[in-house]
């Protein structure tokens, strides 16, 4: 009879195993978006979308949703039916409503004979600005202190998930520093709305390395990546092209206000100089850059490009690389930026901007940015222009 208790203990010791290997429970409702933290482009001023996706495992009579603003009491806040019809078990809704300098809750209930049998609620949704920052190091998280977002209101996009943009930024290459925090909190503060980023910047980037798979060039990149030998030439492996373009195509026409690019020092400065590459050539690149970035979103993307030559406070001032930059705006390619070739001293930590410096980069930035999107949110007028009093 003793005998048997080591089975019973061994028996009782391996249930919960087998419990824990079980099938996961599927929700009876579950959203696909928004996603917590998520940001949505505004359209006007007064107004944006939410889209709501999802599926359903439950029979209801009725859908509803209801978008509860930050701080409000959800009590006052009124169900909405979902008037179209939920087919083959998914909701598919996008509500129409005001952009808000909080976060916004959204829920989603399925009643059937006035009671709830399903529901589902993402806590934080944000109506506001979304970017997308490209480039390399100093677009990165390379800054020698990492940066916290004040306000709270800023959040960064990996490509899967929405976070607050608190650094090392997800997306982005490095471990450090970034300016986005410091530009999303002047970017909410002037706007008041939740502002949206997507981190795509990686170190040490040549520019062409960005290019589009197959493009061709004489010249190496500063590190040897992101190339492809072909005979006597290199051509790009198109891969950086493809992070950059991803979230242009998840966010939609229209999905995303515009491209920041902070990128050049790699190519501006080569130690090795069958690497260099002239100014015009950079400009031919981010020219083609640009354009097919714009094609594979399939809507005209609003870029802002940085002058950005600076490697040491010992080195002469780049006039070759610095004109080419600024061509990019005369051209009418891309909007002016930053240059960040004047903040020096003490604001830098070597090539790379240490917390001052970040949050200069970022205020920056949010002045450059902000003078072209006030222009962009101010009423359109009918006629010509009203005489001078």
């Amino acid at each position: 009879m003793h005998k048997t208790i080591p089975s019973l203990i061994l028996s009782l010791m391996l249930l919960p195993l087998n419990l824990l290997t079980a099938a996961p429970v599927t929700p009876e409702v579950a959203l696909s978006s928004p996603l917590d933290y998520q940001v949505f482009q505004r359209r006007t001023v007064d107004e944006g979308t939410i889209v709501i996706r999802g599926s359903v495992l439950v029979d209801a009579d009725t859908w509803q949703y209801r978008v509860i603003a930050n701080g409000s009491d959800s009590a006052g806040v009124a169900w909405e039916n979902i008037k179209s019809p939920v087919a083959s078990g998914k909701i598919a809704l996008d509500v129409k409503t005001k952009p808000s300098a909080g976060w916004y809750r959204v829920e989603v209930r399925g009643l059937k004979d006035g009671k709830t049998v399903a529901e589902a609620a993402v806590e934080h949704v944000g109506l506001g600005e979304v970017f997308i920052v490209a480039g390399q190091s100093n677009a990165a998280n390379h800054g020698s202190e990492k940066q916290m977002t004040k306000s709270q209101l800023v959040s960064s996009f990996d490509g899967k998930q929405w976070s607050i943009a608190n650094d090392p930024q997800r997306g982005a290459s490095g471990n450090g520093g970034s300016f986005i925090p410091a530009f999303g909190d002047a970017m909410t503060a002037r706007y008041g709305v939740i502002i949206g980023i997507v981190p795509v910047a990686v170190g040490s980037t040549s520019v062409r390395e960005w290019l589009p798979k197959g493009v061709r060039f004489k010249q190496n990149t500063t590190t040897g990546k992101g190339v492809v030998p072909k005979g006597d030439e290199f051509e790009s492996d198109g891969v950086l092209f493809a992070k950059l373009c991803q979230p242009m195509k998840d966010l939609g026409i229209g999905g995303f206000r515009a491209v920041i690019w902070h990128q050049g020092e790699s190519d501006a400065g080569q130690s090795n100089a069958a690497r260099q590459i002239s100014g015009a050539q950079y400009v031919e690149f981010m020219e083609k850059l640009i354009r097919s970035s714009r094609n594979q979103a399939a809507w005209p993307v609003p870029w802002f490009t940085a002058i950005a030559t600076f490697h040491s406070e010992q080195e002469q001032e780049n006039t070759e690389f610095r004109k080419a930059m600024k061509s990019l705006w005369s051209k009418g390619l891309s909007w002016e930026g930053v240059d960040t070739d004047a903040l020096r001293g003490d604001l830098r930590a070597g090539v790379h901007f240490n917390g001052n410096g970040l949050q200069k980069h970022g205020q920056l930035w949010a002045e450059k940015v902000g003078a072209w999107l006030d222009d962009q949110l101010a009423p359109r007028r009918d006629g010509p222009p009203a005489k001078d009093k």
